[in-house]
């Protein structure tokens, strides 16, 4: 019947899920708990490196409240 091939249905979405979602937890562990930031286009790009100056750490995602800033 259709419902034998659910089985081999729920295990391939969990062998494509898997690299998705530990790509996802790798980099919130890499990057202080927040998500990794994508510079599409050179404005993105400028406020990263904004925020990377900023930081004074020499990292975008490690970043200083307008209250910080000397």
């Amino acid at each position: 019947m259709w419902y034998e091939i659910l089985p081999s249905l729920a295990v391939m979405y969990v062998c494509l899920t898997i690299p998705g979602l530990s790509t996802l937890w790798i980099q919130r562990y890499t990057n202080g708990g927040k998500e990794k930031r994508i510079a599409r286009n050179p404005y993105q790009w400028y406020l990263m490196e904004r925020d990377r100056r900023v930081s004074q750490t020499n990292r975008y995602y490690e970043s200083k409240g307008l209250e910080n800033i000397d």
